[in-house]
């Protein structure tokens, strides 16, 4: 898209297209999508949430006994935003057509592509929950799950796109996969909600570390944790060395002191109980610093984590605008549902609600639900600066402070920030202990004096696919760098 006289944001479309065909147990058509765009001299980013809202008849009531909605619950599926926000990104602020972005994809769905081993595995995985699916059957033919290395063709979802090149918005909306969609739901999301608007230009949030400006997405995202981390790390002056023991107590223990109340913070805007403005206010970050104990790891007045599979990316022109964009099918593949005929599965993103009642999460008509989706754009002297995000569910912030601390505080190169071993808390949530997970090439030294602080660490042998990728570029002037995260062999870097 760039050799053919597009921009950063036509790019970025042609790239999140083709991901959700070569790559669905990542993202497609039947997810969400959010995105950060920063060009020279502005003010600030401007902030694109295309994150869809429950059905018209979504009635949690059957459900009140369980903690969260499953995955084969119709109740799980949420009306897919992406194609609402590749539109609005083109209409606003693509040089191309949303048609020529589109063509990409259309070519490979058309033509085919040979399958990755996380797909391969995937799919595997998948192939009980996914028996009869329609949307999915060319990835089990003969009714065997695709492997490594098979070439796999989806025509609908190839006609699909076609139609979204030629008609737009309202060939996705108010056509074909509309009727799939509602159909497969038994009408739980109706005509009237596919065809309402699903991407909302919004107001950024930010907070400084070091001398940047670190942006997010408001709720209902939970981005602001990223930078939340980092600004509660700088205020308790860390040591400069990321092999020091205090260097990884203080880091984990800023994650923890923020994300403790994520899960009564985040909900759709409207009923959020946390004016927007304070969740990165310095005041209330630098009460968080406060109750961290430099000696011994903190309780704070617990929840699993979501494995989530994600799609991230970041573009950078030669003008220098900058894109930070994310989609997702959420858990795995997303949901049990797919349009059958249109040739894509539906993300349960419908899973991030809360079934309490009166919960300002809860799951009700119209409403869009907690969002782990979390790009990061970095501004310095109203020019960005460095573009960070990653796929990873729940632990999306966790993952970028640790690479954002060590490339933009540390000055570590992106290939050493790429390559450090990371840690992960799944538990964050009220009263939960400091229980971490780590992968290997942390020192004994290390780990050991963790442990006497009171992290409760358990060691992984190999590197974690799902701790990413985190994809990065730097922006200085025209210096632009970036390497590929090693964790996954489906993520690539390239500078031209």
């Amino acid at each position: 898209m760039l050799t053919a006289g597009g921009n950063a944001v036509d790019a970025a479309i042609a790239a999140t297209a083709t991901q959700g065909v070569v790559a669905p147990e990542t993202c497609g058509v039947g997810g969400d999508l959010f995105a950060l765009v920063h060009r020279p001299g502005w003010d600030e980013p401007r902030a694109l949430n295309a994150s869809g809202r429950a059905g018209s008849n979504a009635d949690p009531s059957a459900l009140r006994d369980l903690e969260v909605i499953p995955r084969g619950n119709p109740l799980s599926v949420t009306v897919p935003g992406c194609v609402d926000g590749w539109s609005a990104l083109s209409a606003d602020l693509g040089l191309l057509s949303l048609s020529e972005c589109i063509v990409p994809a259309i070519e490979h769905a058309s033509e085919g592509f040979e399958v990755s081993t996380e797909q391969a595995g995937a799919f595997f995985d998948q192939a009980s929950f996914y028996a009869g699916q329609q949307a999915v059957r060319e990835f089990y033919p003969g009714e065997a799950p695709v492997v490594r290395g098979d070439v796999v063709k989806r025509p609908a979802l190839a006609a699909t796109l076609h139609a979204v090149a030629e008609g737009g918005r309202d060939a996705f909306y108010l056509g074909d996969p509309a009727q799939d969609i509602v159909k497969e739901l038994g009408g739980l999301i109706t005509h009237d909600d596919l065809a309402r608007s699903h991407a909302d230009w919004v107001t950024p949030i930010s907070c400084s570390v070091g001398d940047m400006f670190a942006w997010t997405i408001p709720p209902n995202s939970q981005g602001y944790l990223g930078p939340a981390t980092l600004a509660v790390f700088e205020m308790l002056e860390p040591p400069s060395d990321p092999a020091d023991p205090d260097w990884w107590h203080l880091l984990i223990e800023a994650y923890r002191s923020m994300a403790w109340e994520r899960d009564d913070l985040v909900a759709d805007p409207d009923h959020a109980p946390l004016p927007v403005h304070l969740l990165l206010d310095p005041a209330r970050l630098g009460r968080a610093a406060d109750t961290i104990d430099r000696a011994t790891t903190g309780v704070w007045p617990r929840r699993m984590g979501y494995e989530s599979s994600t799609a991230y990316m970041c573009i950078v022109d030669d003008e220098g605008l900058a894109v930070s964009i994310i989609q997702s099918n959420f858990e795995g593949t997303g949901s049990a549902f797919g349009a059958g005929t249109s040739g894509f599965l539906l993300h349960n993103r419908g899973s991030g609600f809360s079934l309490t009642p009166g919960h300002p999460n809860e799951i009700q008509p119209g409403k869009r639900p907690l969002h782990t989706l979390s790009p990061t754009l970095w501004t310095h002297d109203r020019e960005p600066k460095w573009v960070i995000g990653t796929r990873g569910g729940s632990v999306q912030p966790q993952l970028v402070a640790q690479v954002a601390a060590r490339a933009i505080l540390a000055g570590m190169t992106i290939e050493e920030a790429q390559t450090a071993p990371r840690w992960v808390v799944r538990e964050f949530g009220p009263f939960s202990e400091a229980r971490l997970l780590v992968e290997p090439g942390i020192a004994g030294s290390t780990l050991s004096d963790l442990r006497s602080r009171g992290h409760l660490i358990e060691e992984v042998s190999d590197r974690q696919p799902g701790w990413g990728p985190v994809s990065m570029i730097s922006i200085d002037g025209n210096d632009r760098r970036t390497h590929p995260d090693p964790r996954v062999d489906t993520t690539s870097a390239i500078v031209f």
